[in-house]
């Protein structure tokens, strides 16, 4: 009994923490509300009244989510440098409290320094939003001169609370986020496991959903892996062993990836499209599952993909024991032709990647736990060890040129400039239209106006993140009623379900803002309430302002210094294309015998691009968008994108062991293939940026028929240098395909040989 509950509980926090990678969301909301706690208590023993206890919640979860810094000695700087700028803001709001015209021109003013700021990185966007809600807080509990020591008291004490919360009862060290990230990691890729072993089994009926899953948990495998190479710097203790886990990290992604094309490969008789995996409703070559005709193979296969899944969830403390070195060593064992079940090619196909994610795994858990029991070591997981070692050693540091790129902009072309310069525009007609609705509420719709513009960047992003602040503030109008009239004169009970709701906004920000907006309403209501201003007129005025707001903001991003959604779009996919061709080009000269290069680092250049991307195309694949067509070629150019880009990391992972590798070696003749993609990216490339460009996009041969022009015969399927090949050819195909998306002119469409 007791085991099956530590089963189910372990189950449990395993498919919670995969959902939340790192813990960060949990954290962000714990931390805050730990805050706010901490702060209430004092200010209680205090004996403070109900207008400052609101006013010290408020400053602590300011003082909490503004800090956005890695290091911890960052953390304590920003913090410190916090506090004066928020009694700076709070005391300016108290003098100029009633001196209308004096106020609204520094609101204005420090809107625009706020928003100015953020070009002095995360440091100065957390001063500039302190500075803004302090004020902001300074308008809602009506600050005055004489109110300005309690007031100066209470910052004081929520910023100490928030420091203690932050750095004794919740610490938030590099290290600690990213060991949290690296056992999300091992769980979602646990997740994907088990959806590849549902792939096995599942009919045509229920197949549409099973890809839905895999494109699913796929994607957030790679989100997670992201997250890891964001952290790696700080979280590690050098550049060797941050190289280190950045390798195994991709291995294992590629890895995955590769079993679930090949076990999609094993149910139907045409090759499936690496498009499937990126592309929702993408079509499948046939949804009959021949697998079922396998027999013996396929009932071995599912048992091992079940033995996959318990290695990769089983930790090294539980490892004790013979049965999972026997699992390990079975699975290892597929790498070598002779041990492959009888089967059809594909479905041996199938076993060899099975093979290959055992490998990756090893590696992963020898990144992640250090090293394993060897006593019950096979040949074959001997032979997987020394590659390791052999690996390692031709490790390299990826810190060594980690500068960043420095942004060219200046004046008004810098996004910073430009973006204060809109909302200080935004706010100003806020300001005038809010006082038209109400003269003591007018603050709400220069809040929406500014919160829309916070992490936005072109036109159509600030109208979908008004949209969905009008969205939630309208749903958590209905709830902040509701709870008002719950909790009537309960001064505590009103506070404690504050803490849930400020939990909910923090939980639930990465994943919507419209929700993150439905708990920032309903905690206002409550407020109200405990400020003894609540009435339902009140909320309604709150939708109306939101509205305004979220309008005036549309205005000003739409008037002044526009960035317009397409113009976005292609500044970002021409970054792609570029790191795109980086990765190729670097990938191919290594692997025909080229320079080595940092090639891990370049794919995940690539990858953080291609997020950038992703974010930007926002506007035009949201529901709301008019324009269906627009929408269906923009995830189609996307996914297109992904899968080029999956095809690059794997020729990047391939080629970066080519020194130590026993399976593959350096090629001359793909010197050609690398030249012909990297041209077709080229004029692709200059087509998106409007530069002048000679050609047209190659479609002609196929990789196997270049090869074949020279005498030489394509190698054999089960290859490490056919699997080259084939994320060549399909690399090649996929630039295609972005080309002919984006009407480049195309030649040579001549039927090709496959591989």
């Amino acid at each position: 009994m007791k085991a099956a509950i530590r089963r189910t509980v372990t189950g449990t926090w395993n498919r919670f923490a995969a959902s939340d990678p790192g813990l960060l969301r949990l954290m962000a909301g714990l931390r805050t509300v730990g805050a706010i706690v901490l702060t209430l208590v004092v200010l209680a023993l205090l004996g403070t009244g109900v207008t400052l206890l609101v006013a010290g919640a408020m400053a602590a979860m300011v003082a909490t989510f503004a800090i956005r810094e890695k290091e911890v000695r960052g953390q304590a700087v920003t913090l410190a440098l916090g506090l004066p700028v928020a009694l700076a803001a709070v005391g300016l709001g108290a003098v100029l409290h009633n001196r209308i015209i004096a106020g609204d021109l520094f609101f204005i003013a420090l809107i625009f320094g706020a928003a100015y700021a953020r070009r002095f990185g995360d440091r100065g966007t957390a001063l500039g939003l302190i500075g803004f809600q302090v004020y902001f807080l300074s308008l809602f509990v009506h600050a005055t001169a004489p109110t300005l020591p309690e007031l100066f008291l209470t910052l004081t004490v929520a910023f100490v609370c928030s420091a203690v919360v932050r750095f004794a009862v919740f610490p938030d060290t590099p290290e600690r986020t990213l060991s949290r990230l690296r056992e999300a990691f091992r769980a979602r890729l646990a997740q994907l496991v088990a959806t590849h072993r549902e792939l096995v089994d599942t009919g045509p009926e229920e197949l549409d959903g099973v890809l839905d899953d895999l494109r699913r948990h796929t994607a957030r495998l790679h989100e997670t892996a992201l997250m890891i190479q964001g952290r790696l710097e700080e979280g590690t203790r050098d550049s060797a062993t941050a190289a280190l886990l950045q390798r195994r990290i991709a291995d294992a992604e590629i890895a995955a990836e590769r079993l679930g094309m090949t076990l999609l490969n094993a149910r139907s008789a045409e090759r499936t499209d690496t498009l499937t995996l990126h592309l929702p409703h993408a079509p499948v070559p046939a949804t009959a599952n021949r697998m079922q005709s396998e027999g013996d193979a396929v009932a071995t296969l599912r048992r091992d993909l079940d033995a996959l899944g318990l290695l990769v969830a089983r930790r090294a403390p539980g490892d004790r024991g013979t049965a999972l070195a026997h699992v390990r060593n079975r699975l290892l064992g597929y790498r070598d032709e002779e041990d492959l079940p009888r089967g059809s090619m594909a479905v041996q196909d199938a076993f060899r990647a099975l093979g290959e994610a055992a490998r990756a795994v090893l590696g992963l858990r020898l990144a992640l736990d250090g090293p394993q029991d060897e006593s019950d070591d096979t040949s074959a997981t001997t032979r997987s060890r020394e590659e390791f070692d052999a690996e390692d050693l031709a490790i390299v540091g990826v810190a060594e040129d980690e500068e960043g790129e420095e942004d060219e902009r200046t004046g008004l072309q810098r996004p910073t400039t430009r973006a204060a310069f809109q909302v200080a525009a935004g706010s100003a007609l806020a300001i005038v239209g809010g006082e038209f609705l109400s003269t003591q509420r007018w603050y709400w719709a220069v809040l929406t106006c500014w919160v829309v513009f916070l992490n936005t960047a072109s036109t159509g992003e600030v109208l979908v993140k008004g949209y969905r602040r009008l969205l939630g503030t309208v749903l958590g109008v209905v709830a902040g009623v509701a709870l008002a009239g719950l909790v009537g004169n309960h001064t505590w009970t009103a506070f404690a379900l504050v803490l849930l709701c400020v939990f909910g906004m923090f939980f639930t920000a990465p994943l919507s803002y419209a929700l993150m907006s439905f708990f920032v309403t309903a905690m206002l209501g409550l407020l109200y309430t405990l400020l003894n201003t609540y009435s339902v007129a009140t909320l309604v005025l709150r939708i109306e302002e939101t509205a305004l707001g979220a309008a005036c903001g549309i205005i000003a991003a739409a008037l002044v210094l526009p960035v317009h959604t397409d113009r976005r779009t292609d500044e970002h996919l021409g970054a792609v294309l570029d790191r795109l061709r980086e990765a190729v080009s670097a990938a191919v000269a290594q692997l025909s015998g080229g320079p080595a290069a940092d090639l891990l680092t370049l794919a995940r250049d690539l990858d953080t691009a291609l997020n950038d991307l992703r974010g930007s195309t926002q506007p035009l694949v949201h529901p709301i968008t008019p324009l269906r067509v627009r929408r269906q070629t923009a995830r189609y150019l996307v996914a297109l994108l992904e899968t080029c880009a999956y095809h690059a990391r794997s020729l990047a992972a391939t080629a970066e062991v080519l020194p130590s590798s026993r399976s593959v070696a350096a090629d001359p003749r793909l010197e050609r293939v690398g030249r012909r993609i990297a041209r077709n990216i080229d004029l692709i490339s200059a087509r998106v940026k409007e530069e002048p460009a000679d050609g047209e996009v190659e479609a002609g041969a196929s990789i196997a028929s270049l090869l074949d022009a020279d005498g030489s015969p394509v190698p054999p399927s089960h290859t490490v240098t056919f699997r080259v090949l084939r994320h060549l050819q399909r690399l090649d195909e996929g630039v295609v395909g972005i080309a002919r998306a984006l009407d480049v002119p195309v030649s040579g469409r001549t039927k090709r040989k496959s591989i």
